[in-house]
């Protein structure tokens, strides 16, 4: 039985809710208004609707606040600078011209203006973009959006609960601006941020917002004493304002560590923390700073970034022991719902056992309200979602799915020699040197070239029986031919078959591998309209048969130049998956890497000289406390060199990474042993370059030149400009010449000029390397 005061306290509430739609309206809004086919209003008015949609839905369900402001047309961190007023001196004009233009300049930038940097939000796949500041920033309030919003809430008969970037975070994820010192800390701006985080307070209180939501995510990694200290102060200043809504700070993503004493002493009106698995030290942290006398506790208990059915007796059994030491008790999930799909009823393909193993958005909902109802009113009150529950978790826990006895006895056999080339790099190389014959700066891409309509149109007609697969299979070898031509006459060295046939880097291998099952449905976010469906891992993984060798040795017939071979490697198979919870994820990685290493086995026995095999979450997977990392990096690279290991000196292995804060894991990509790694750079000024020549890395490495997340095409000195910047930390025999990432989302217009240029750029800076 629960007390009274349990009963008083139990309400149920989400951080975040996905934005799409239930069919990507959004994206489809919003790209449709870049293309000139949708105006303003039409892409307002589609906003409005989703919005209402979602919260009815939420409110409906039994959601008591639903999250405001959360919301973005591209992501909520560039929203955030815009309500703080930190918008970069080459966006001011744009802005003040048209504000959702100039909104969608500084995501995607102009041809002439650069966009700000995107890069990973923690440990996710979801994308930020990365506020640029200095000594001279100022700050001005505009809560125009967070304030309608509430508007729009209230109107329909809701409780808005306005969910904003913390004044911390956003200032530990924010950067020096083009210009600024190096060495310039952010965080030194907090005096001058806070007045204008009190005035869109004061905004929302006057709009009639009863509470307000501060995302704080950062403060669950390391943190120094003076962020510490600045977190205290912060929350000193906002928590003793006179004109402020009630103030709910919010972490997520793992435990707070040293930072639950200093958020449980400010004078703030609620914690919400994350008690998942993965920050079950929290419940602990709680109870040794004496709980949350006289304030709010929101629980975070259903995982908010995996898909699977939670366990809502353990869940319960934690709110229970949450109930001493707070004042009130919330349900919640650990996280914002931006991370799963919408809802997994619109799964008709998936085996009905299956699908009760599963929770989408919409479900999770569903479990957060049922766990408030528990808490409340006694199990009693939730028999049959208990008895629904328990039945699922046997279910999945029972099933031949989830165990191969072959997959896990060649895994178990597998030895240190498995993870190591034969020969080590200083050898290979001249190996492979002299088997490619390329030039000083060899250019190549990524892998991806633009999916037209036409392959689209192509996949679709197959999947609805319009075209038979020798049809379909003849638009593929259309199209990898006119992609090998127009390489051979740009002038690149060293080529790619332009995966015309791959739907997405994880998923087309998922759907050829056991263990793994493909949504229909499961759009989740990634960055601005750019969404994914993640496979879902449910059991052992192995590979039935060759997965890539048929397209790319057909491409190799084309022509001269060496092809790669391209695959997604092992660590981003996973973080690009809901993985399973039932077993480390090392021996799942272990699982994959075995199949993959199959594969560049088969691709080098059909003469592929070049194999890449691409790694860019190993970073974004990374956890966020340092004492938790060399545990994952030894296996996260370890899987990497058990997939590529086999080969013979002379293939050569590549790598890639893209988008994310490579300072961290320099000894890590060392440690991958690959040949060749090329690394998102544009955005960075070439950061990375310093950054493996402070490390002394030893080997090849491309770090882009163009932007690929950008409409605009650099030219021929921008992308030579940031060549030269390269050598200044990778010698010329090791620097290769490629975009960011792959070209999968550009059109062709701007992939043909911005490859050229490329080249043109590698040419430009061959010569002025040849002596006179």
């Amino acid at each position: 039985m629960t007390t009274k005061s349990a009963a008083a306290a139990a309400r149920a509430t989400v951080y975040g809710y996905p934005r799409q739609g239930r069919g990507r309206e959004l994206k489809k809004a919003v790209e449709g208004y870049w293309k000139g086919r949708v105006s303003a209003a039409a892409l307002h008015a589609t906003a409005a609707e989703l919005r209402r949609s979602n919260w009815q839905e939420l409110a409906a369900a039994g959601i008591d606040e639903v999250p405001t402001g959360d919301f973005s047309y591209y992501d909520h961190v560039l929203d955030a600078s815009v309500m703080v007023g930190a918008v970069p001196e080459r966006h001011r004009a744009a802005v003040a011209a048209d504000a959702l233009d100039g909104y969608f300049a500084m995501a995607r930038g102009t041809q002439d203006v650069a966009p700000l940097e995107m890069t990973k939000w923690f440990d996710t796949n979801y994308h930020y973009l990365v506020p640029e500041l200095g000594p001279d920033s100022v700050f001005t309030a505009d809560s125009t959006k967070q304030v309608a919003e509430v508007t729009e809430a209230l109107a329909l008969g809701l409780t808005p609960r306005p969910v904003l970037v913390g004044p911390v975070t956003y200032l530990l994820l924010a950067k020096p601006a083009p210009g600024v010192a190096a060495d310039f800390d952010p965080l030194t701006l907090l005096d001058r941020l806070l007045p204008v985080y009190a005035e869109v307070l004061a905004d929302l209180r006057a709009a009639g917002a009863a509470w307000v939501q501060f995302d704080e995510p950062a403060l669950v990694q390391d943190r120094t004493p003076a962020e510490l200290n600045a977190a205290d102060r912060a929350y000193r200043v906002l928590g003793t304002l006179a004109d402020r809504p009630k103030l709910l700070v919010a972490s997520y993503f793992g435990r707070l560590g040293a930072a639950l004493p200093t958020l449980a002493a400010a004078p703030v009106d609620g914690l919400a923390l994350d008690f998942t698995e993965s920050a079950a030290a929290n419940l602990d942290a709680l109870a040794a700073v004496g709980g949350l006398t006289g304030k709010r506790l929101v629980a975070g208990v259903v995982n908010g970034r995996n898909i699977w059915a939670n366990d809502l007796e353990k869940s319960l059994a934690t709110l229970g022991t949450l109930l001493g030491l707070a004042d009130h008790v919330d349900v919640a999930a650990s996280c914002s719902l931006l991370h799963v799909p919408l809802d997994a009823a619109l799964e008709g393909d998936v085996d009905p056992q299956i699908l009760r193993w599963l929770s989408f958005a919409r479900q999770k909902v569903a479990e957060v309200v049922a766990l408030a109802k528990g808490l409340a009113l006694g199990t009693d009150a939730i028999t049959a979602e208990l008895t629904a529950n328990r039945a699922a978790l046997a279910s999945r826990a029972t099933s031949p799915i989830t165990r191969d006895p072959a997959v896990r006895a060649r895994a178990e056999a597998v030895t240190d020699a498995d993870a190591r080339r034969s020969r080590p790099y200083r050898e290979r190389t001249v190996a492979q040197r002299e088997r490619l014959g390329l030039p000083l700066l060899p250019t190549t891409t990524i892998g991806s070239f633009p999916q037209t309509d036409e392959l689209r149109v192509a996949r679709a007609d197959l999947r609805a029986g319009r075209i038979d697969t020798a049809g379909y299979e003849e638009r593929i070898r259309a199209e990898i031919a006119e992609v090998l031509s127009f390489q051979e006459k740009t002038g690149l060295d060293v080529l790619v078959h332009g995966e015309p046939e791959r739907n997405d880097m994880v998923q087309y291998f998922a759907e050829q591998l056991t263990g793994y099952l493909a949504t229909q449905h499961g759009w989740v976010q990634s960055y601005g309209t750019r969404y994914v469906r993640p496979p879902i891992l449910a059991g052992d993984i192995s590979r039935p048969e060759p997965m890539t060798v048929r397209w790319t040795t057909y491409a190799q017939s084309l022509t001269d130049r060496p092809v790669k071979g391209m695959l997604t490697g092992p660590v981003t198979m996973l973080a690009w998956s809901f993985v399973r919870d039932d077993q480390p994820l090392g021996d799942t990685a272990r699982q994959v890497a075995l199949a993959l290493r199959d594969e560049v086995d088969d691709l080098e026995a059909a003469g592929t000289s070049v194999i890449q095999v691409d790694e860019p979450a190993l970073r974004e997977t990374l956890p966020l406390r340092a004492a938790d990392r060399p545990a994952y990096l030894a296996w996260a690279t370890e899987a990497f060199r058990l997939t590529t290991s086999g080969v013979a000196p002379g293939t050569q292995i590549h790598t890639h990474m893209c988008y994310a804060e490579f300072g961290d894991i320099v000894q890590a990509i060392d440690d991958l042993d690959a040949d060749v790694i090329s690394l998102e750079a544009t955005r960075s000024h070439m950061q990375v370059a310093g950054e493996l020549a402070s490390h002394g890395y030893p080997r090849e490495a491309g770090p882009g030149v163009w932007d690929i997340h950008s409409p605009r095409v650099p030219s021929v000195e921008e992308a030579a400009a940031l060549l030269r910047t390269g050598l200044e930390g990778i010698p010329a025999e090791r620097l290769w010449v490629n975009p960011d990432c792959g070209l999968k989302t550009r059109g062709w217009a701007e992939t043909r000029a911005s490859l050229e240029h490329l080249v043109a750029a590698a040419r430009t800076v061959r010569a002025e390397l040849r002596p006179s």
